[in-house]
């Protein structure tokens, strides 16, 4: 049994899939039982999972099959990010700047940005993660800070007041974040029809380093989904259509949207958007 604490609770039928495409770990993962049970894995075992996953999904015999390993590998990948953030130590408290992991939910391989920025308000903040994510501010947003939503009332309208929004334009990193530095978890949702939820991790107060220039794209992976796809589950559609040019929407996309690297990542070039900042719409009326 592996020492490390990786474990993944798999159904019988992502054990049985599992096992099909890694037949090195099918020993364990006691496919004469039906019930769905804990199954643990070392570190150099879950990247292999989620590798031979994301190779095999697009060959899979049938959507249950692809549904199966798309589930496997997320839960590999959450698991190993996990690991990765509980694994950095405390971020000593100093005033100044505040460091942010922005992912995308529900969507595996990760995608997501580690981002530092000096005290500002939320709709900076706002600014800030459209840029370094890749997105065009097409679309509404809000704020989700424990059971509390943060918004723009110009853009929200008559549902500012009857959603029971507060003012993210004038509320500021330094109103909410912990003063310890601690870390804290909230969401900020883009295009409410697509659904594209970021979690939000603040990872600590760094120092300023001296001739330092911020805002700051530290690292990420992987390029922003294409606006208007369908959220999670339509870019997934969307990345197996396109991969396959014999799929019945290849074509479609193709003409669409034109060729499209999922693994483009350049935070050099995710910096320079953050600091162009994006348009001032108030003014482009």
């Amino acid at each position: 049994m592996p020492t490390s604490a990786f474990s993944l609770n798999l159904t019988h039928a992502q054990r049985k899939v599992l096992a099909e495409v890694l037949p090195n770990l099918a020993g364990r993962l006691k496919l004469d039982e039906a019930a769905s049970r804990m199954t643990s894995f070392t570190r150099k075992e879950l990247q292999d999972v989620a590798a031979k996953c994301k190779a095999t999904m697009s060959k899979a015999a049938n959507g249950t099959v692809r549904n199966s390993l798309r589930r496997i590998m997320g839960r590999a990948y959450e698991a190993l990010e996990k690991h990765k953030e509980s694994s950095i130590g405390q971020i000593p408290a100093s005033e100044g700047l505040c460091q942010f992991k922005i992912s995308l939910a529900y969507i595996a391989p990760p995608i997501w940005r580690r981002i530092q920025t000096k005290d500002c308000t939320l709709d900076q903040l706002h600014e800030h993660i459209q840029t370094a994510m890749g997105w065009t501010n097409s679309h509404l947003h809000h704020f989700r800070i424990g059971k509390q939503l943060y918004g723009d009332p110009m853009l929200m309208g008559e549902n500012f007041g009857e959603m029971g929004y507060k003012d993210s334009t004038t509320t500021k990193l330094s109103d909410i974040l912990p003063k310890s530095g601690r870390r804290f978890r909230c969401e900020y949702e883009y295009d409410f029809g697509d659904g594209w939820v970021h979690e939000i991790l603040f990872e600590g107060r760094p120092e300023v380093k001296k001739g330092g220039c911020y805002p700051l794209c530290l690292e990420g992976q992987r390029a922003c989904p294409p606006e208007d796809v369908g959220g999670p589950f339509g870019y997934q559609d969307y990345l197996e259509a396109l991969a396959d040019p014999k799929h019945e929407r290849h074509d479609e996309f193709m003409e669409w949207s034109g060729p499209f690297d999922p693994e483009a990542f350049d935070a050099k070039a995710a910096t320079r958007e953050m600091r162009k900042g994006l348009p001032n719409w108030r003014e482009m009326e």
